[in-house]
């Protein structure tokens, strides 16, 4: 578990399925993740997410309001297909959670993680190019423009916009 001023960051817990699942539908949230999601993709991917935790340090955890334990989605760091070699921070939270700096806390949080405990050189943020909500997370965090490209999710074609941040810049912020 890790938190910040008003998060908590944690594996998924049995207690957060269904409000995993409901996200996960939801055609707002998933409009620039390949579309709504079943439960039981919802269920397999939080599985994996704590697989990941447990094993490798890093993962895409369960955020959590601090002040009332109510689960806002989920941010963390990731390897994509894509960019295999350079981890991913992202976040995904319920509609009604936007907007008030969630996303960007906990991002920055996973920011500070991967420069710091894990090390690492780089860390990419990836949306699609419309995605202006993500791009202006990103811009917040610091992060910049690094390239756009043509990226394959399950069999579709999307044109991405990619931010990135080194460990030097992160020092520098």
């Amino acid at each position: 578990m890790r938190t910040t001023e008003r998060l908590i960051l944690r594996p998924f817990q049995d207690i957060d399925r269904e409000s995993w699942a409901a996200l996960n539908s939801d055609p707002d949230v998933m409009r620039y993740i390949g579309g709504p999601m079943t439960r039981e993709a919802a269920d397999r991917e939080a599985a994996g997410i704590n697989q990941q935790w447990e094993s490798e340090r890093f993962g895409f955890l369960a955020v959590e309001r601090a002040v009332d334990g109510v689960f806002l989605g989920a941010a963390g760091l990731s390897r994509e297909p894509w960019y295999p070699d350079t981890l991913e921070v992202g976040w995904r939270l319920a509609r009604e959670y936007w907007g008030h700096g969630y996303a960007t806390e906990a991002a920055a949080h996973w920011l500070a993680y991967g420069f710091t405990e894990l090390k690492l050189p780089k860390i990419n943020s990836v949306t699609d190019t419309p995605n202006e909500r993500s791009i202006a997370v990103m811009r917040r965090l610091g992060m910049t423009f690094d390239h756009t490209a043509d990226l394959d999710f399950d069999g579709e074609s999307f044109n991405a916009t990619i931010y990135s941040m080194t460990a030097a810049g992160f020092r520098m912020i």
